[in-house]
């Protein structure tokens, strides 16, 4: 009897394992630069909003 096909199963299932990991990992990394690029949109909306309110109650003044 041949040790082989449990090594070949044992590579197999390392290698799905660190593509499933590596794939898991991509896509919590594209999502959370989506949340980031959402929130510093936000953020920026923020504070134009925020500027152009304070230079209306000042008459526009620096």
């Amino acid at each position: 009897m041949t040790h082989l096909p449990y090594i070949a199963a044992s590579y197999g299932l390392a290698l799905g394992l660190a593509v499933l990991l590596g794939g898991n990992a991509a896509l919590r990394l594209r999502r959370a630069k989506a949340r980031l690029a959402g929130l510093d949109a936000a953020a920026r909306g923020r504070r134009s909003a925020s500027f152009s309110r304070d230079e209306a109650r000042d008459g526009g003044a620096p």
